[in-house]
């Protein structure tokens, strides 16, 4: 490309009136800032304040772009036009050095990576100006529409007859200060017998309000067919359950009953009592599994009464799985399945520490999620088999409808959620 006289005295200005330091940078951004008015000039069809029969649009006034390169950011003018949009293909994001600076940045914080070590990470790419911590921000903000499509995707393909939900805890600021902030997944067993994630969210675990919304808006979304939820006692997600999901069994972790239990024992105890407890579980029925909660209950009830209290107040709260496929026991009496999502959330968000708000622990909690989701979703491995899924008995047709009888009469024990009990 040839440069014409205006144009090549504008570079020897620059060269002269630059010192060591600067040459290199100034040159460059004079450099791009001409090729990008050429390319509008061709686009338009016409020169700055020159009339052509071919122009075919008009400027209206430029708005600055900053570019990272490897001898420093630099601004470049863009025209704006009157009617539609220009952006020069030099600098779209298609470009090398664009995609690889914001797929690094994305990346690295994604991966859990504070943002004061991404600056290390920008320079190792050649960008030896770094990168601010609000940039980082607003890069990290692009995730913000496709982590958007993914929490709101629609979930009636097929139905979800296991569901759990858990939380996590990290810390936020909140109207200024430093609070626990819980980040709650939801996980469902589809009827082919893959898992996926369904949902995440972050808010107050204890809030029956917040639990309520996030169970309607997986209903919202198609969410149909749920057979069992397995949880924890929180009080405000019982309370959720029962509004939003009840004609669903609910299954109480047998893990967080058992850290109930022990909490009301001395530690010289808790391993015979925990003991005790587990035998429920080693049963090959299902009367047999309720049958021995009385009779662990009667053995414990002379030296520790209040185990004892708690494991009748929970019976039928702690083997509703026993209701469903044998071969489900295992993976469906407790939220286990959701502690390596748990773990990899905080491995990641401890590196963070605190985060600023609840919208940037969202985002970073997604993504992690949304790696996950996909792995499950490629795997050919399924968390149960599609024969023994064939074993679940249909469900009735308001599954996630608001429950208006209660029947206790059916050898088959319903489940009612207002009777449920925390410890």
């Amino acid at each position: 490309m040839a440069l014409d006289q205006s144009a090549l005295l504008e570079l020897l200005n620059v060269m002269r009136s630059a010192d060591g330091g600067e040459l290199m940078p100034r040159l460059l951004a004079t450099i791009l800032q001409l090729l990008v008015d050429a390319e509008a000039t061709a686009v338009i069809g016409a020169e700055p304040h020159q009339r052509t029969a071919t122009r075919t649009n008009q400027r209206n006034g430029t708005r600055d772009k900053l570019v990272a390169t490897a001898t420093g950011d630099i601004t470049v003018k863009i025209p704006k036009l009157r009617s539609g949009s220009f952006f020069p293909s030099l600098l779209a994001p298609r470009r090398r050095i664009d995609v690889a600076l914001h797929a690094v940045v994305m990346q690295a914080w994604i991966e859990g990576v504070s943002t004061r070590k991404v600056d290390d990470l920008v320079a190792a790419l050649g960008i030896e100006s770094g990168i601010s911590k609000s940039e980082v921000s607003r890069i990290c903000a692009q995730l913000d529409t496709d982590i958007a499509a993914w929490r709101d995707r629609d979930l009636s393909g097929q139905a979800t007859p296991y569901v759990f939900l858990d939380a996590t805890y990290c810390k936020a600021r909140v109207g200024g200060r430093v609070v626990s902030r819980a980040v709650v997944i939801a996980t469902g067993v589809t009827a082919d017998g893959h898992r996926e994630v369904l949902g995440v969210d972050v808010g107050d675990s204890e809030n029956e309000q917040f639990w309520t919304e996030f169970l309607r808006g997986l209903r919202e979304r198609g969410l149909h067919g749920v057979q069992l939820v397995i949880s924890d006692a929180h009080s405000g997600l019982i309370k959720a359950i029962n509004a939003v999901c009840a004609g669903a069994a609910w299954q109480r972790c047998r893990v967080h009953f058992v850290r109930n239990a022990l909490a009301k024992v001395n530690k010289g105890h808790a391993e015979m009592v925990a003991a005790a407890i587990r035998t429920i579980f080693t049963q090959p029925t299902g009367p047999g599994v309720r049958a021995h909660v009385e009779v662990v209950a009667t053995t414990l009830e002379t030296q520790f009464p209040a185990v004892a209290e708690l494991l009748r107040d929970a019976k039928a709260d702690i083997t509703a799985f026993a209701d469903f496929p044998e071969a489900h026991w295992r993976k469906v009496w407790s939220t286990n399945p959701l502690e390596r999502l748990n773990k990899e959330i905080k491995r990641r968000t401890d590196v963070v520490g605190i985060f600023p708000d609840d919208a940037s622990l969202l985002r970073l909690a997604s993504c992690i999620l949304i790696e996950h989701h996909d792995e499950w979703q490629v795997s050919e491995r399924r968390y149960l088999s599609e024969a023994s899924m064939a074993k679940l008995t249909p469900p009735t047709p308001a599954t996630l409808e608001p429950r208006r009888d209660h029947d206790t009469t059916n050898s088959q024990e319903v489940i009612d959620t207002p009777a449920l009990k925390t410890a």
